[in-house]
């Protein structure tokens, strides 16, 4: 991670000893300040108002197309014709726009998701200077940034402040009732330990560099390409996925990440763009200078995009992998499989095209299962799901059962990221979040960043060979 210039980091901290003492007037309204957006995450988390959530956003940001991107999507949203937000955006931009904003505190709660480079200094800054956090994953893409983050987590507790990251996938549909129906003894058993090469539990996300946001296809900054300033594949997208390994695996138990996680093995691949599909995801017809070193034969440019982590978690075998393709199959997305292994059956959630493109959740009874008697006790546990979930039923097809649930769950990832933000105004009505929270976000970036390290070793010894 590239760390600010001396003089800047001076800056940040005369600003903020000018700043902590300093109260956020006007009413109790949470009042957000958006810091140097460059990720379409910024946005989607105003596709939506929130109660209690002043309509006035303060942004801060360097000049360039990251902020403008930024405020375009704010726009459409406040001028599409169903259900139009009513945002106004407070716009400063010049090279001092991280000391403007702590010099102005015009909110409690800062938003970050743009530039990982920088991320973990920004978050540092912000709680330092006594304001709330709400970022996009990841909150660190390095061993350095690790151990910032660390820090951040204790000055955030020191200063009262809550620092929070946006877990999305909790709120997917399938996933949810894989956890639900893991907690299920008559139907799942317990989890398996599992092995190195056959884990307990799989989770494998495949992503798109092109894709459509709100209906529009997505411009991604240039530096979105750069593992430098974006992170490799091993330390982004399966943030995700590590997370929901301890959501679901040990559910409201705290990890401690020095004694609870092992990695067991770790690899990182490259997925090469051509020059016209580069120009195509960013509207640059040549590469900057910054990406020059990852460009190889055919003007082929190589982004680390991919990884898997193999990892044991309170001595239970886990693997996470993350795939990025350039585009996706007609009428596909992202998709995502997860595979969780109990010694009563197997929860899985499929989402190729024989389910077309749609997670898929199925309850696979071990080998040797009575399945007429496991089928009624399936169903005997059936009202447990459906008291927290009304309309979810059950299946049978083949050996196997599917689960479905009614339309009203599958509200899309997007609208995942208000669900996110009501949980943290939550927290913040609280004035705190519960006790797990903390450490095992601490474990999940511990497992993600050290992984990348093992992976880089691994790396680095096969080319000298």
């Amino acid at each position: 991670m590239a760390s600010c210039s001396t003089k800047t980091q001076e800056a940040n901290k005369e600003a903020i000893a000018a700043n902590t003492e300093t109260e956020v007037t006007s009413s109790d309204k949470i009042k957000l300040i958006t810091l140097d957006p460059g990720h379409f995450h910024a946005a989607l988390l105003q596709k939506s108002m929130y109660a209690n959530v002043d309509p006035v956003v303060h942004v801060y940001a360097p000049e360039g197309d990251d902020v403008q991107e930024h405020l375009k999507k704010i726009e459409a949203y406040n001028t599409r014709q169903e259900d139009p937000t009513h945002w106004k955006e407070e716009v400063y931009t010049g090279e001092d726009y991280l000391q403007k904003m702590l010099a102005e505190k015009a909110g409690n709660v800062v938003v970050l998701a743009g530039n990982n480079q920088k991320k973990t200094e920004y978050i540092k800054t912000a709680v330092d200077t006594g304001l709330h956090v709400l970022a996009d994953k990841p909150m660190a893409i390095d061993t350095e940034s690790f151990l910032l983050l660390k820090e951040a987590f204790a000055s955030a507790a020191k200063n009262d402040v809550l620092l929070y990251d946006i877990m999305t996938e909790r709120y997917e549909i399938t996933t949810m009732l894989q956890k639900e129906f893991s907690m299920l003894p008559e139907v799942f058993g317990t989890l398996q330990k599992g092995t190195p090469t056959d884990p307990a539990i799989t989770k494998e996300s495949v992503h798109h560099f092109f894709k459509y946001v709100s209906g529009m296809p997505l411009k991604r900054p240039a530096w979105f390409f750069d593992v430098m300033q974006e992170g490799e594949g091993i330390v982004d997208v399966t943030t995700h996925l590590v997370d929901l390994v301890q959501w679901e695996c040990f559910p409201e138990q705290a990890i401690d990440y020095e004694k609870d996680i092992k990695i067991t093995a770790a690899r990182r691949w490259a997925t090469n763009l051509t020059p016209a599909q580069f120009k195509q995801v960013t509207a640059m017809a040549t590469y900057p200078a910054y990406l020059t070193r990852d460009v190889g034969k055919d003007s082929l440019l190589a982004v680390y995009s991919n990884g898997e982590i193999n990892y044991r978690i309170k001595g239970v075998n886990a693997k996470v992998s993350v795939i990025w393709n350039y585009k996706a199959p007609e009428g596909a997305g992202d998709t995502h499989f997860s595979v969780m292994k109990g010694t009563k059956a197997n929860l899985v959630i499929r989402q190729g095209q024989e389910q077309g493109y749609k997670p898929q959740l199925s309850i696979e009874p071990a080998k040797d299962t009575d399945l007429v008697a496991f089928e009624k006790t399936l169903k005997a546990n059936m009202a447990t799901v459906q008291q927290k979930y009304p309309g979810v039923e059950v299946k049978k097809a083949g050996d196997a059962w599917i689960v479905t649930a009614p339309e009203k769950y599958h509200n899309g990832h997007e609208a995942h990221f208000a669900q996110v933000a009501e949980k943290f105004l939550q927290y913040l009505a609280a004035g705190k979040m519960p006790e797990w929270e903390v450490p095992n976000m601490i474990a999940k970036y511990y497992t993600t960043t050290k992984a990348l390290e093992i992976a880089k070793q691994k790396s680095s010894t096969s080319s000298r060979r």
